[in-house]
């Protein structure tokens, strides 16, 4: 029996109680890290959004220097085209998509009110015909009126909101930039950087691991960003040849929820369909058409030919990140909880190799 002092089973008890009791106490005087939450809370969305393009444009910066041109050269042209672009997509689409959301947050009584006819036309359908629509509606506390009356005045009320969230939207659109260029600039430097803070003996492992992880984020976000945007646009001229109003707005949303793996397009889909009942059960039908066509063409083709077999993940096992890290993190785990797994996989599938080949010799 091997004495205490050498249990592996104690040291980490006291690992784990010493954490514990680091968090107690930490939360006692929460008032000491408040500087520091504010801080995180401000630098949060500019550093996640300049990294989520950085490794979007980045692949376009490695072509351009497999071409020989200096990367200097590179990436102020990838800045050029990225701003230029943003700038006019903001300018062209932005008021479209203000005009198409106050809208459809105007008409929502109607189109409300619109659903609950063709649903009780549905209803009055043969497999359907022994439904009490409104009973059930009753029991599940789904009144129409008082569901539009609480979105307008939930609008209504947030005004305030509306404003701060636009003053915080312009810091972010002017530092974004800035922390990308610097992202660009000096990301090589960085991962030496962090590479020289571990002792001699680990550098040649923390720099084939930095490696490894940063391959998996550029094929993950890279990909499945580019394969959105695909995403998108399909949507967009669907929507368009069936007449569906809010094209834009919709196409959009569809876009951005397919960045969540496999309940992404559901989620998406739910708005659209809405929208297309206010029409007739035909257009509905087709909007799901249109939503199940282009996501096949995702499932079967874009997102395997961009991202690859970087997620090498059961498709429960994503479930369950989505659920947990939505439940910690709202739509920022659900969007960032599947690579920030894959990169965990990353470093110990890594340290577990690396143990293996080390025991051999």
């Amino acid at each position: 029996m091997k004495p205490l002092k050498h249990s592996k089973l104690l040291l980490w008890t006291l690992w784990v109680l010493a954490m514990v009791l680091i968090i107690y106490y930490a939360t006692k005087i929460s008032f000491v890290f408040q500087p520091l939450f504010v801080l995180f809370s401000t630098l949060f969305i500019p550093v996640l959004s300049a990294g989520f393009l950085f490794y979007l444009l980045n692949p376009l910066i490695n072509v351009m220097q497999k071409l020989k041109i200096k990367r200097s050269y590179a990436i102020i042209l990838v800045m050029f085209l990225f701003l230029s672009g943003a700038t006019i997509f903001i300018i062209k689409t932005f008021p479209i998509l203000m005009n198409q959301l106050s809208d459809l947050v105007a008409n929502s009584p109607a189109i409300l009110s619109d659903i609950e006819v063709q649903t009780k036309d549905i209803a009055l359908l043969s497999p359907f015909n022994n439904v009490d629509l409104d009973e059930t509606l009753n029991q599940l506390n789904l009144s129409l009126d008082a569901f539009s009356k609480t979105i307008l005045s939930s609008f209504t009320t947030s005004i305030s909101s509306i404003v701060g969230a636009i003053a915080n939207l312009t810091i972010v659109l002017i530092t974004v930039p800035i922390v990308l260029f610097y992202m660009f600039h000096d990301g090589e430097k960085l991962q030496l950087a962090v590479t020289h803070l571990f002792p001699t003996r680990y550098q040649k492992h923390v720099f084939e691991l930095l490696h490894q992880t940063n391959l998996v984020i550029t094929a993950y976000i890279s990909g499945k960003g580019l394969a959105s945007i695909v995403v998108a646009v399909l949507i967009y001229f669907g929507f368009l040849i069936i007449g569906l109003p809010y094209t834009l707005l919709l196409a959009i949303v569809n876009g951005f929820t397919n960045l969540i793996p496999y309940i992404g397009p559901f989620i998406g889909a739910v708005p659209a369909i809405l929208v297309a009942l206010t029409i007739s059960p035909t257009t509905a039908l087709l909007v799901a058409l249109i939503v199940l066509v282009v996501q096949q063409l995702d499932a079967n083709f874009l997102t395997p030919k961009f991202v690859g077999k970087s997620l090498a993940i059961h498709p429960l096992t994503i479930i369950i990140i989505l659920l947990v890290a939505g439940k910690m993190l709202g739509i920022i785990g659900i969007i960032f909880g599947v690579p920030a797994f894959a990169v965990i996989k990353t470093i110990v599938v890594y340290i577990k190799n690396t143990r293996i080949a080390e025991e051999k010799h």
